[in-house]
C-alpha cells in the first residue's frame, strides 16, 4: 500500500532506537525525508546508517534534548532548513524511573513532566506554523499505562495522560489543517526489553532469552510480544493520507493484552 508520504517531510524524536527509530524507519521506508534525534550523537549517528539502509528518502541526523526547550525548537528549524518545511512531526521520549509513589520525590515528578509533556508542548508550538502549510499531522507515542495503571510505574501512569489530554484538545484547536493522534503501545522488543529478558537470563530468572521473552507475552493474546516495526508501521500509516480521517485518536497497540473497553 502506498501512503502516499513520499517526499513529505518528519521530524521524529528519541529516534535512535526502539520504538522512535522504528517509527522513523518505516517513515523513511515509504519515502519521507526525516530527521531523527537522540542525545548521544554516536549513538544517532549509527542509527541514521541502519535507517539509510532501507529507507527511500532522506535521513538527517539531529542530536538534542528533548528536556531543554532551545534543543526542541532547534529541531523542527532543522527540518525546516533542510526539507523546505514539516509535514509530521513525530513525539517520542524514554520513559521516566520506575518506582512507587511514596519513594518518588517532587524533582522526579517534575523530570518526569519536562520529559513527556513539556516536550510535546513545545515541539507541537514550533512545529505548528509549518504544519500547517500543507496539512500536517502529528503523532504523540505514549504507553498503554494512559489506559491502565502498570504497577511500580506511578510516573509513567499519572503523567502520560496529560499528553493524550494534550492531543485530544491539539486535534480540535490543530484542525481541520493538521490531524493529531497517539498510539499507546504495549510491550515491543526493543533494546530495553531486550536488556531486561538478557538480565533475567543471567540472574536464572529464564532458562533462555526466549523463555523470557516467552514469560513476558503471558496475557497476550497473539501470544508474543510486539516488533517495534508493527508500532512504526502504525505510526506511518496514522501520518499518512490513508488515515486522512482519524484525528483524535489515542490507537492501542498491544496485541490485545488490555482489558480495557475503552
Amino acid at each position: 500500500m502506498d501512503l502516499g508520504i513520499a517526499g513529505d517531510a518528519a521530524l521524529v524524536t528519541a529516534s535512535s532506537s526502539g520504538l522512535g527509530k522504528a517509527s522513523a524507519t518505516a517513515m523513511a521506508r515509504e519515502g519521507a525525508d526525516v530527521v531523527i534525534n537522540a542525545r548521544d550523537e554516536q549513538r544517532l549517528e549509527a542509527a541514521a546508517a541502519e535507517i539509510r539502509d532501507t529507507a527511500a528518502g532522506e535521513v538527517v541526523t539531529h542530536p538534542g534534548d528533548l528536556t531543554v526547550e532551545e534543543d526542541t525548537e532547534a529541531m523542527v528549524e532543522r527540518a525546516v532548513e533542510e526539507f523546505g518545511g514539516l509535514d509530521h512531526l513525530v513525539t517520542s521520549a524514554g520513559g521516566p524511573p520506575s518506582g512507587p509513589f511514596l519513594d518518588t520525590t517532587d524533582e522526579d515528578w517534575y523530570d518526569a513532566y519536562d520529559l513527556l509533556v513539556m516536550s510535546v508542548v513545545r515541539l507541537a508550538r514550533a512545529a505548528h506554523p509549518h504544519l500547517q502549510d500543507g496539512g500536517g499531522t502529528v503523532v504523540n507515542i505514549t504507553s498503554k499505562s494512559v489506559k491502565e495503571a502498570v504497577d511500580s510505574l506511578v510516573l509513567s501512569n499519572a503523567v502520560r495522560m496529560s499528553v493524550v489530554g494534550l492531543e485530544k484538545t491539539l486535534s480540535a484547536e490543530f484542525a481541520p489543517d493538521v490531524r493529531v493522534n497517539a498510539v499507546l503501545p504495549g510491550i515491543h522488543e526493543t533494546p530495553r526489553i531486550e536488556e531486561l529478558v538478557e538480565q533475567g537470563v543471567e540472574r536464572g530468572d529464564h532458562d533462555s532469552y526466549e523463555a523470557g521473552l516467552a514469560e513476558m507475552s503471558e496475557g497476550v493474546p497473539l501470544e508474543r510480544i510486539g516488533d517495534p516495526m508493527e508500532l512504526g508501521e502504525t505510526v506511518a500509516f496514522l501520518c499518512s493520507e490513508k488515515a486522512g480521517f482519524v484525528n483524535g485518536q489515542s490507537v492501542v497497540v498491544d496485541g490485545g493484552e488490555g482489558a480495557s473497553n475503552l
